[in-house]
């Protein structure tokens, strides 16, 4: 199974580093809190790089 990211919402501050480093993977919904719109959006690199910059580490891989 590959891996894919996911986001904890519980600890999500908003900040919206992740749309902005990988924007085809991830997106606000209407709480302003990052989700996963397309798993394989961006390259796992780019993805790689949001899950390494979100400040309050709340992006991971699951699989």
């Amino acid at each position: 199974m590959a891996r894919v990211p996911t986001v904890n919402q519980d600890e999500c501050t908003s900040c919206r580093l992740c749309t902005e480093i990988a924007p085809n993977t991830f997106d606000v919904d209407g709480n302003d809190l990052a989700y996963v719109k397309n798993p394989t959006g961006d390259s796992e690199s780019e993805i790689q790089e949001a899950i390494d910059s979100c400040p309050v580490s709340c992006i991971s891989w699951e699989g």
